[in-house]
């Protein structure tokens, strides 16, 4: 296997004004126009690159068909270097190896790398606050009542309550009050109960239970139960 992976033969916008001597803004602007001649979305074709102070620019890239077409609008001479080039890009394809001889096309495997790069850092980027609100969560101390950990995943407490029995978290005794944790639950520390002594009022004492989600509970919730709404959605 090849340890060099070479994209099918296309021509950025830049090597196009590099070959032509045109100021890229303008081969840019005639790519747009030959788009909404062509009734082709131009997005589709763009490409970011760092230029040479490391700022974010767009580019297009375009397939020999498109490189032909946007030609038509050019002179002979032009004409002729910019196809030249394509069939030297070609011939570069043909054989993988060449192309690490050739600047231009490992400027253009760069670029597509460091195309992905970003793409993949601003995904990072979108996720780390949701990623950073669950480790402070997980790492908290204390527990919720179920009431409360419905108000922070953002769901109604009666469809918590009905996950939870459904999916072997809370169960609840015939004739009892309130609902108790599977032993598994408590065992992995997903599930505590709370236990409350009440004064009544003629002085005797009532307890009562209650089941809560600690914190590590809420992070496990809070990946279990968005993806899954998500998927009904």
């Amino acid at each position: 296997m090849s340890a060099l992976s070479i994209a099918p033969v296309t021509m950025s916008s830049r090597e196009i004004a590099e070959l032509t001597g045109k100021r890229h803004p303008d081969v840019k602007r005639d790519i747009e126009r030959m788009m909404i001649e062509l009734k082709e979305d131009a997005s589709k074709f763009a490409h970011i690159y760092l230029d040479s102070m490391n700022r974010q620019q767009s580019e297009y890239h375009l397939d020999r068909e498109l490189t032909e077409t946007l030609l038509l609008g050019y002179s002979a001479p032009l004409r002729r270097k910019v196809l030249a080039r394509l069939r030297e890009l070609e011939g570069i394809l043909a054989d993988p190896a060449a192309a690490l001889n050739d600047p231009a096309t490992l400027r253009s495997i760069l670029l597509q790398n460091v195309e992905k790069v970003i793409a993949l850092e601003a995904q990072v980027s979108e996720l780390r606050p949701a990623h950073d609100a669950l480790l402070r969560i997980s790492t908290a101390d204390g527990s919720l009542c179920i009431t409360e950990a419905a108000k922070a995943l953002q769901m109604r407490p009666k469809d918590l309550f009905q996950w939870l029995r459904q999916n072997g978290w809370i169960y609840r005794r015939p004739g009892a009050a309130h609902d108790l944790g599977y032993q598994s639950k408590t065992t992995a520390g997903l599930l505590e109960h709370k236990v409350t002594t009440v004064l009544r009022a003629d002085g005797s004492e009532k307890v009562t239970e209650q089941v809560r989600i600690t914190a590590k509970g809420l992070t496990k919730l809070a990946s279990l139960i968005k993806p899954a709404l998500g998927s009904v959605a």
